[in-house]
């Protein structure tokens, strides 16, 4: 029988402990802290989200049920109601922001070849969109949004080819999604794919000065003249248009001086026509169809951190303890990606968040855990995990 780490212990051995600490130093996170630290926070905070837990005291009930394993968890403090409240209250969540973007860029770096498009692009292609998180006003009045209505907003650029957001930004609902792209720096050559809440001429020419390229649905109302059509294709690949055009408008045409490409599409799977503007001229007008059709991948990373991890129930009522539970929320959820990826792990990530949440004191190898097939002892039976991509497990939810 395996005596070694419990399996909680093994997941945390994947996490970059001195890169952790460095950020605690940075921002002064232990400052007059003795009896429990900003690992201890993160330790029964990342238990929550892998056990599922509805509340702090939730959270305080179970991992005091198991006293003689928390220090080989990790937790040195007490991990009491108060003390879980306060430390997300006051605890600087950016510790936690720059600890789940250097996770990230491990991530991305794993699954790089994940999820290849039909199409062949050599460049980086990413998806930007936004996804808001009600909340109660009168409980979270920071959080505007509407006159009666409360909500925080998760802008996420995500790299298309591995399913991994590269950027997040948290904000209360009442900032514009249009707003993020002033904080984003655009890589020469990549693609950035957006819907038509992002139009702002001023902001994508801005995008075309530095040498990249975006692909995003058009308004009705766009104002404009014709300067070229290409030859019409047939009728089987979608492309009902290829043009060039200029704006017209007084200041849509200050905005964005140059030369657009508006490609009018129709999609036989919905039905209907799309209508899609970019600034690159090169690729064919299907693959830029192609293209945006990719988006809905960012739509399916927040249907499954919705559904999955714990954002939209939350312990603390502070801006401070709302980014902080999310930015841990992500952690989790790219800490099973790379435990997948390393380990060759073929259970989806689901299923993995399923096994874990049961088993986290479990003292068992987390492979055997894990791994594609499980022998049980009593009856010699054996069974096999069902390999599910990551697309395929959100399209069937």
């Amino acid at each position: 029988m395996y005596s070694g780490k419990t399996v909680i212990a093994q997941l945390l051995d994947f996490l970059p402990k001195r890169r952790f600490d460095g950020l605690v130093k940075k921002y002064k996170g232990n400052h007059r802290t003795r009896k429990f630290s900003c690992w201890d926070q993160f330790l029964c905070m990342a238990f929550a989200q892998l056990t599922y837990r509805n509340s702090i005291r939730d959270v305080e009930a179970c991992l005091n049920a198991q006293p003689k394993k928390l220090y080989h968890m990790g937790i040195k403090g007490n991990p009491s109601k108060n003390n879980i409240a306060e430390a997300n209250q006051n605890r600087d969540w950016r510790i936690y922001a720059e600890f789940a973007q250097i996770l990230i860029a491990q991530a991305r770096d794993l699954y790089q070849e994940e999820n290849p498009f039909s199409i062949e692009l050599d460049n980086t292609v990413y998806a930007l969109d936004a996804s808001t998180i009600d909340l109660c006003l009168s409980l979270f009045p920071w959080a505007k949004f509407k006159q009666t209505k409360g909500a925080v907003k998760l802008h996420t650029l995500m790299d298309i080819r591995g399913s991994i957001p590269s950027y997040i930004e948290i904000t209360d609902g009442s900032v514009h999604d249009v707003n993020i792209l002033d904080e984003l720096l655009f890589e020469p050559g990549s693609y950035y794919i957006m819907d038509r809440g992002y139009i702002d001429f001023d902001r994508l020419f801005r995008i075309h000065k530095s040498l990249s390229y975006f692909v995003i649905r058009a308004k009705k109302n766009l104002d404009f003249r014709r300067l070229y059509s290409a030859p019409k294709m047939g009728k089987a690949s979608g492309v009902r248009s290829d043009q060039t055009i200029k704006l017209n408008g007084i200041n849509t045409k200050n905005d964005y001086p140059e030369t657009l490409r508006r490609i009018r599409y129709y999609d036989t799977v919905s039905d209907r026509y799309f209508v899609y503007l970019t600034n690159n001229f090169q690729i064919p007008a299907e693959v830029v169809a192609e293209l945006y059709k990719n988006r809905w991948k960012v739509e399916l990373f927040f249907k499954w951190i919705k559904q999955h991890l714990k954002i939209k129930r939350f312990y603390g009522m502070t801006f401070n303890a709302v980014k902080t539970q999310i930015w841990i929320a992500i952690t989790i959820y790219v800490i099973i990606a790379i435990v997948k990826k390393k380990l060759d792990i073929k259970m989806s990530l689901y299923k993995m968040l399923q096994v874990l949440s049961v088993s986290l004191f479990e003292r068992v190898i987390l492979y055997d855990l894990l791994g594609e097939t499980r022998t049980f002892s009593d009856t010699g039976h054996t069974w096999g995990n069902t390999q599910l991509s990551f697309d395929d497990l959100l399209a069937s939810e």
